[in-house]
């Protein structure tokens, strides 16, 4: 009788392991807790020659957490790789943002939980990669704070979070030329006036979709945008500047509308460009 109960108990237990879905399997990861919030990293095996892997950030309802541009507050997060093994590079891909606007100003954010994918390029390709990353981010619901969270993680060939990887990588905004006759593009961006400090940018959009841009430029340049007006023209203002610039200045514009997500490069005082 006790044979056949050990025998019994073991089946059991065999098919209660081959019954587990897919989204427990996954939960192996280990997650760093945080103050409202929780991070780990996700391997997605490998895509090519390189693996992919994710940053996953969790929060705590009515939390965010900030895109590589904060905005006009919050904190951008900052990654160090130093602690990793067999890693010739790690490329970071930012999914398009949200823009949040309250009494502290525009701010562009992510918002309940967001994946940032990672490329990883191993330096022996017949060695594991140990992937590890020192993290700062910030979380904000009234007042922005700052977060720390030290995750590691060795990615296989076989990455058991594959689909949310490229979930994300799929929200990451593609590249395209500016003035491309596309259904979500930048068509065009031109001075407005002569004091070099306001420009206006137009862009192409679906009909029916309320289009958002953000804008970057270099190190030490501080630029706004505001809501577009009905012809889907928004006003970029250069807000502060270093006092011995000159020459064109390049900056990144990132276009989100109709569940769509373009970036753009171009230049502020290239002049009008073609429509």
């Amino acid at each position: 009788m006790a044979t056949m109960f050990r025998i019994a108990s073991s089946l059991i237990f065999s098919m209660a392991f081959l019954l587990a879905s897919p989204g427990d399997a996954q939960e192996a990861a280990p997650w760093n807790h945080g103050l409202h919030s929780r991070t780990r990293l996700i391997s997605g095996g490998m895509s090519g020659e390189r693996w992919i892997a994710g940053i996953e950030i969790a929060l705590d309802p009515g939390f965010k957490t900030y895109w590589r541009n904060p905005g006009e507050s919050g904190l951008p997060p900052r990654f160090d790789w130093t602690g990793s093994e067999n890693v010739a590079a790690v490329d970071i891909r930012w999914p398009a943002p949200s823009r949040h606007e309250d009494a502290g100003g525009v701010s562009y954010t992510y918002g309940e939980a967001v994946v940032l994918p990672v490329l990883v390029t191993g330096r022996d390709p017949t060695k594991p990669v140990r992937l590890s990353v020192a993290m700062d981010y910030g979380i904000c619901k009234d007042i922005c704070i700052p977060a720390h969270a030290a995750l590691a993680a060795t990615l296989g060939s076989d990455g058991p979070h594959r689909a949310a990887v490229e979930r994300a990588l799929a929200k990451v905004p593609r590249s395209q030329p500016l003035g491309e006759r596309a259904e979500v593009s930048v068509a065009a961006i031109e001075p407005m006036g002569a004091g070099g400090d306001a420009f206006v940018v137009t862009v192409r959009a679906p009909e029916g979709a309320r289009p958002v841009l953000f804008a970057e430029g270099p190190e030490n340049w501080y630029l706004s945008t505001s809501l577009p007006d009905r012809d889907n023209r928004f006003v970029l203002t250069v807000e502060d500047r270093p006092k011995d610039a000159a020459g064109p200045v390049p900056v990144r514009l990132t276009l989100v509308a109709g569940g769509q997500a373009v970036e753009t490069d171009a230049s502020l005082d290239a002049g009008p460009t073609p429509r």
